[in-house]
């Protein structure tokens, strides 16, 4: 929450200064293109980390980057539009794997996100756009499992959905930048061998917070 208040301040500073050029009619309408960057962490759905001897720490978090695609249409002083995104994250974990007897995960990497939604938002002024956004998101986190004699590598598949709000502020009709905060709940799954073979899809509760900054360019 602390990194989303920083990121709706920093927007609405540049924004203060933002040029008075921009013309409220172009400003949040037409294709749009930005590139993406910020903060990423997962972890169960649970409300506490496992408290064992071991402090094992199940939630993963770093580095996210990416970009994104979308058309936005403006009537009166609302903006509404739908959005797609491909980002990657740098967020990882190492399990202690001596005291293993049978199979169990020595490492989790987390993979490509996608994501296709909508969004709607309020102009705050001209060149100043508040919104929420929402809609479903797709996964993929890279699991090594061992039994410390044989490793067994494979991809979780998850779909869920996500939703979220942030600012964005109109430089001029062409560029923008935005901030963002938006949280993910993936409900389902599948895990994927190396081979391709798929296993059956089940239940999941995995919670993703992340929150960025993008640059962009509208057309």
């Amino acid at each position: 929450m602390k990194l989303t208040l920083s990121l709706i301040a920093a927007g609405s500073m540049i924004a203060i200064a933002a040029p008075a050029a921009a013309q409220e009619e172009d400003n949040f309408s037409g294709f749009h293109i930005e590139g993406l960057a910020g903060y990423d962490s997962s972890r169960p759905g649970s409300t506490v980390d496992i408290d064992n001897p071991d402090d094992v720490n199940q939630s993963i978090h770093d580095v996210t980057y990416g970009g994104g695609v979308g058309y936005d249409m403006k009537s009166g002083n609302m903006v509404f539009g739908i959005e797609g995104e491909w980002m990657e994250s740098n967020a990882k974990t190492d399990y202690d794997t001596t005291g293993f007897t049978g199979f169990g995960v020595s490492h989790v990497e987390t993979g490509r996100d996608l994501y296709v939604g909508a969004r709607i938002g309020v102009l705050a002024t001209p060149n100043i756009l508040l919104y929420v956004k929402g809609g479903y998101t797709n996964a993929k986190f890279n699991v090594l499992a061992t039994d410390n004699v044989t490793d067994v590598q494979t991809d979780a598949n998850l779909d869920g959905w996500r939703a979220g709000g942030g600012i964005e502020v109109a430089l001029s009709k062409n560029f923008f930048i935005k901030g963002e905060y938006r949280y993910s709940n993936y409900t389902k799954g599948t895990f994927e061998a190396p081979s391709g073979l798929e296993s059956d899809r089940f239940n999941v509760d995995l919670d993703r917070h992340q929150g960025v900054v993008g640059v962009g360019m509208r057309f």
